[in-house]
């Protein structure tokens, strides 16, 4: 960590809990119950380089932590929305993560947590890669739900290409929505569902 040279498990271990802080009030604003984001370890840091952030862990394969990630709460011109310690090749997981069925993969965190909302498990990128997914994503039926834009539409065929040996699908967002949590926040938690419930089980009537 610049300035104070800890290590990623050191810095998430000294993060807060989120209740009472105003990461807490963040991720409600954004249509996450508290329950929801302490299941997926996602914690607080008033001081992430210089700035509050709510922190989650990116992990390997096995679970062991890779970097730890921040989203920043306030973000002015200029400024970076994120920061991320650590070395890298992990992901950011909700409930059985790689090894849920279906595997979905998303772009982001709040992406993950809305998902989530809706009782679906999952894998973050947050727009890293992890070599190991084309290993643990053989012989399945993967689901790319990244963004309904131009980016998003590269990252499916990236990911394409690298999961030669899956079946690849892709999950959009509902109309007029650019990505899951704003789908959350437009549609509602239960219209939600209801979208990912027919869209996922359509392919398989």
């Amino acid at each position: 960590m610049p300035r104070s040279g800890e290590q990623p498990h050191e810095r998430l271990a000294h993060a807060l809990p989120l209740a009472g802080t105003a990461g807490q009030g963040y991720v409600e604003r954004r249509g996450i119950p508290l329950a929801i984001a302490d299941a997926a370890g996602l914690r607080f840091d008033p001081d992430w380089n210089g700035r509050a952030a709510v922190l989650f862990g990116m992990v390997d394969r096995d679970a062991q932590l890779a970097s730890v990630h921040g989203r920043y709460l306030e973000t002015a011109r200029g400024q970076d929305k994120m920061f991320t310690i650590g070395p890298g090749g992990g992901v950011a997981t909700s409930g059985a993560g790689w090894r849920a069925e279906p595997l979905i993969l998303v772009e982001g965190i709040f992406d993950l947590l809305s998902l989530a909302v809706c009782g679906w498990d999952g894998i973050a990128t947050v727009g890293r890669w992890a070599p190991w997914l084309p290993d643990v994503c053989a012989m399945r039926v993967v689901w790319l739900a990244f963004d309904a834009n131009a980016p998003g539409e590269h990252e499916v065929m990236h990911y394409i290409e690298r999961l030669s040996r899956s079946t690849v699908r892709r999950l959009l967002p509902p109309p007029h929505c650019k990505d899951w949590n704003t789908a959350l926040r437009k549609r509602g938690p239960s219209a939600l569902a209801h979208w990912l419930n027919e869209t996922i089980q359509a392919t398989t009537r």
